[in-house]
C-alpha cells in the first residue's frame, strides 16, 4: 500500500474511535508525505542544513559532503550536465575609466553652415538643389530677376557707348591739332572728355560684375547691348542644403529673414549639453568625448569640447557645454538625442565581473557564486563600484584568481532559494 492509503487508513482508525497509536502513525506518515514530496528546482540540488534526504546518487554524495560545512546553506552543487551551461572564469583586473555621462542633442556646426540670402531684391525665378542634396562652393542655388542688375546693365551700355564717342573724338582731336586745325584747348578738352568716359565705363562694369557676371558676360552685354537681369546666387560654401524655404516667384530681400537657403559643411556636428555646476571643475576645453545617440548604438561618435558656458542658469544650475563632433560619413542628424561620455581622470585597474555573474539579492545586497573544484558553488556578498563596457567593478569580496561562476548566477540564487524558473 502506498503512503496515500496508510494515511487514509489510519484517519480512518481515528475517526472510528480507534486507540491513540492510529493518530500517531497518521501524523508521522503525513510528515513524511510532505518531506518526501518536496519539490526540487529544474533538477538543481541546493545543500542545505536538515535538508530532506536525497532521492538520486548525485544528491545523496552532495548531502555527504555537507556534514559539518557551515556554509552548507550557501552553497549549490551541480551535476556534470548542469556545468555545461556555466561559464567558470577566474577574477582578473579590468580598466575602469573615471567618466562622467550626461544627455545633449545634436545640432549644425554653426561656425561652418551659412544662410544665403539674395545680394539684391527681386523675384526669385529658379530654384536648383533641395533640402538634403551635396553642393559644391560657387554652384547656383536660385536665381531672382533683378531690378538693380538690370539698372546697372543699362548704365554699362550707355557708358560704353560714350566711350566708343569720345574715343573717336580723340582721334580726330588729335589729327587736327598735329595739322594746327584746332586749339591747344580743344584738344585738352578732348582728351578729358575721354578720360572721364573711360572712367565712367570701368565703373559700370565694376558695378555689373558685383552681381557676379563674369568678364565675358559683361563684354558681350557692352558689345551686343542685350540686357539679363537675371540674378544667379551661388553657395558660398561646399556642403550640404540644411534648409529651402524659397520658392518661385517670392519676392526675396538682403537680409530679409528667413534665407532662402543654408548650406552647411557637415563634416562636423556640434553637440550640445547643459551639465551641473558642481561637475564643471572637471571640465575643459579640449577635452576628448565619446557619443553615441539611439539610432547608432553600437557606434561612438569621438569629439572634443569647444566651448563652456561662463554663467550658470539661476534655475536649473547647469552649465552650458559644447563639443565638436567629427562625423565624416554624415551619420547624424540635427536635434537627436545623445548620450556622451567624458574621461575626468586617470583610468583605473579594479577586480571585475561579468553582469551575468552578479546577483541581487532579496534584501539588496549584490552575491557572485564562487568555486574552487568547479562543481560546488558558493554564494558570497560583493560590494559593487561602477559599471562599465558589460563588467561591474569589485571594490570588496573578492581576490584575484579566485573561480566565480561568470553567468548564471541569477538561477543559481534561484536554485538556492528553491525557486522554480
Amino acid at each position: 500500500m502506498d503512503i496515500r492509503g496508510l494515511l487514509r487508513n489510519a484517519t480512518a482508525r481515528y475517526l472510528l474511535g480507534g486507540t491513540l497509536g492510529g493518530v500517531v502513525v497518521a501524523v508521522v506518515l503525513a510528515g513524511t508525505f510532505s518531506v518526501l514530496g518536496r519539490p526540487t528546482w529544474s533538477g538543481f540540488a541546493p545543500a542545505r542544513a536538515n535538508a530532506a534526504a536525497p532521492t538520486d546518487k548525485s544528491t545523496t554524495e552532495q548531502s555527504k559532503g555537507n556534514a559539518g560545512d557551515p556554509l552548507a546553506a550557501e552553497s549549490v552543487e551541480l551535476t556534470p550536465a548542469q556545468l555545461r551551461a556555466f561559464k567558470v572564469e577566474p577574477v582578473g583586473y579590468r580598466a575602469f575609466p573615471v567618466e562622467d555621462q550626461a544627455i545633449g542633442s545634436i545640432d549644425f556646426n554653426e561656425d561652418l553652415a551659412v544662410q544665403v540670402f539674395t545680394p539684391y531684391q527681386g523675384r526669385i525665378v529658379s530654384l536648383f538643389p533641395k533640402v538634403g542634396d551635396d553642393v559644391q562652393k560657387g554652384q547656383t542655388l536660385f536665381t531672382i530677376d533683378s531690378a538693380d542688375l538690370l539698372q546697372a546693365e543699362s548704365t554699362l551700355i550707355s557708358a560704353a557707348g560714350v566711350l566708343r564717342l569720345t574715343t573717336r573724338a580723340l582721334a580726330r582731336a588729335k589729327e587736327l591739332f598735329a595739322a594746327n586745325g584746332i586749339a591747344q584747348k580743344d584738344y585738352d578738352q578732348a582728351i578729358s572728355d575721354q578720360q572721364a568716359a573711360e572712367a565712367a565705363y570701368r565703373a559700370a562694369f565694376d558695378a555689373v560684375r558685383i552681381f557676379g557676371k563674369s568678364q565675358a558676360e559683361i563684354e558681350k552685354v557692352a558689345t551686343t547691348h542685350h540686357i539679363d537681369s537675371t540674378l544667379v546666387v551661388p553657395s558660398p560654401v561646399s556642403g550640404r542644403v540644411t534648409a529651402r524655404v524659397a520658392a518661385p516667384g517670392l519676392f526675396v530681400q538682403p537680409g530679409n529673414a528667413p534665407a532662402p537657403y543654408t548650406v552647411a559643411d557637415i563634416s562636423t556636428m556640434w553637440m550640445l549639453a547643459n551639465v551641473p555646476e558642481s561637475q564643471i571643475a572637471r571640465y575643459k576645453e579640449g577635452q576628448a568625448v565619446s557619443v553615441t545617440v539611439p539610432a547608432y548604438r553600437d557606434r561612438v561618435f569621438d569629439g572634443r569640447i569647444t566651448t563652456l558656458g561662463t554663467t550658470v542658469d539661476p534655475n536649473t544650475r547647469r552649465v552650458f557645454l559644447r563639443s565638436e563632433i567629427a562625423d565624416p560619413n554624415h551619420l547624424l542628424r540635427s536635434g537627436m538625442f545623445a548620450n556622451f561620455v567624458i574621461n575626468t581622470g586617470e583610468t583605473l585597474r579594479s577586480l571585475a565581473v561579468p553582469l551575468d555573474g552578479v546577483a541581487r539579492e532579496g534584501d539588496g545586497t549584490m552575491t557572485v557564486w564562487v568555486t574552487t573544484d568547479r562543481k560546488r558553488f558558493t554564494k558570497r556578498t560583493v560590494k559593487l563600484g561602477v559599471q562599465q563596457t558589460g563588467f561591474h567593478q569589485i571594490l570588496e569580496g573578492l581576490q584575484p584568481g579566485e573561480l566565480i561562476a561568470a553567468s548564471g548566477a541569477l538561477f543559481l540564487s534561484n536554485a538556492l532559494n528553491g525557486v522554480d524558473e
